[in-house]
């Protein structure tokens, strides 16, 4: 009886003896070999010695399969936020766009479901999906791509599930970052708006803030605190409710662009002075951030290249399936940035002293 064969030619090679013998991991050989541009020279060097070292020779009928021509990235969103989808829309279809992969994009209705989005990704034929935020943290989309036996990369999750890949940034070293610089600046009523709680990211960067704060011996003071749900309308809500405190703050630090951005404009329509009267900073630096008045301080989220990133993650574990290799779940934390604009300075001498506007004219 003729024995059927599993293994590779060149003495059975893997891809993963290839990542080892060259001291790189899985997804960087497959990324040499599909002539990917985002790999260094002298790594590119290494790969290619240790592929022709061990002669190993993929699977062409796998890769046939699974080239770039023929997948289907798609990408399931729900995200409120206009500005955060734009940039990471644009990443995604760049990568794309370069590995000559087609976008397939499918939003993922309120009234709908999440059940009925997933099965309108399954009947278009999609090969992985992106799951940016709020779906990234969402078990039941999670479970279901898994059920279909679709590869998955999660961006922005502050607690990935183990199942999926995932690219994130440091969600509580950030908020704890900026939290700092607010203290530096001599801010100590420094008042939070928290994003949705459906986002596990939410509840890291609120960590942050109050870590920050414990650390400089202040007390988080719940009456600072105030809930968002990341979009423009939820912070008017928010920012209203901390700029009629009794005591306001001298600092908002809002958990993103959007909402920070609404309390701007609380602050103007109550005749406050930004920065003067009060600072307010964001968080995701997306081109909101600089069209504002005053221009945002924020962190800066790569959320563009955190898109780009999840292509080629995603690329690679569908060619990985499709040539009978194991599935990997890759974890990815690229670094952040605190980006100073106009939109922060120094309290007031005295906190919730009249606005800039009324000092002038008694003046």
């Amino acid at each position: 009886m003729q024995r059927k064969s599993t293994r590779r030619k060149g003495g059975g090679r893997t891809i993963d003896d290839v990542a080892r013998h060259a001291g790189v991991s899985p997804m960087t050989v497959s990324r040499v070999i599909n002539g990917e541009r985002n790999v260094r020279d002298a790594t590119r060097l290494r790969v290619t010695e240790a592929i022709r070292e061990l002669g190993y020779a993929p699977n062409q009928a796998a890769r046939s399969l699974a080239s770039a021509q023929t997948l289907k990235i798609g990408l399931l969103y729900s995200n409120p936020s206009a500005a955060y989808l734009s940039e990471f829309l644009l990443g995604g279809l760049d990568q794309c766009s370069r590995a000559g992969a087609q976008l397939v994009v499918e939003k993922c209705e309120p009234e709908a479901g999440e059940t009925v989005a997933i099965e309108r990704m399954l009947t278009a034929g999609v090969d992985g999906v992106l799951l940016p935020p709020p779906l990234c943290d969402s078990a039941l989309v999670v479970d279901r791509l898994e059920a279909a036996g679709l590869p998955a990369v999660a961006v922005a999750s502050g607690e990935p599930m183990p199942s999926v890949s995932a690219i994130r940034i440091d969600d509580e070293a950030a908020a704890e970052a900026m939290t700092r610089h607010l203290i530096g600046l001599g801010h100590r009523r420094i008042a939070f708006v928290r994003g949705h709680p459906n986002q596990t990211a939410s509840g890291l960067r609120f960590k942050g803030y109050a870590q920050a704060l414990k650390a400089h011996g202040i007390e988080v003071d719940d009456r600072l605190v105030a809930q968002g749900y990341f979009t423009y309308h939820s912070g008017l809500d928010a920012a209203d409710q901390l700029l009629t405190l009794r005591r306001r703050p001298t600092a908002l630090f809002a958990s993103n662009d959007d909402m920070a951005a609404a309390a701007i404009a609380v602050a103007h329509r109550q005749g406050l002075d930004v920065p003067r009267d009060l600072t307010i900073v964001g968080f995701d630096d997306t081109a909101l951030a600089s069209t504002v008045w005053p221009p945002l301080t924020t962190i800066r989220q790569p959320v563009a290249e955190m898109s780009r990133e999840a292509v080629s993650v995603l690329v690679d574990a569908i060619r990985r399936k499709a040539d009978g290799q194991p599935g990997l779940a890759a974890r990815e934390l690229m670094g952040f940035a605190l980006i100073r604009r106009q939109s922060d300075g120094h309290p007031p001498a005295e906190p919730g002293a009249p606005p800039a506007r009324a000092r002038k004219a008694a003046s």
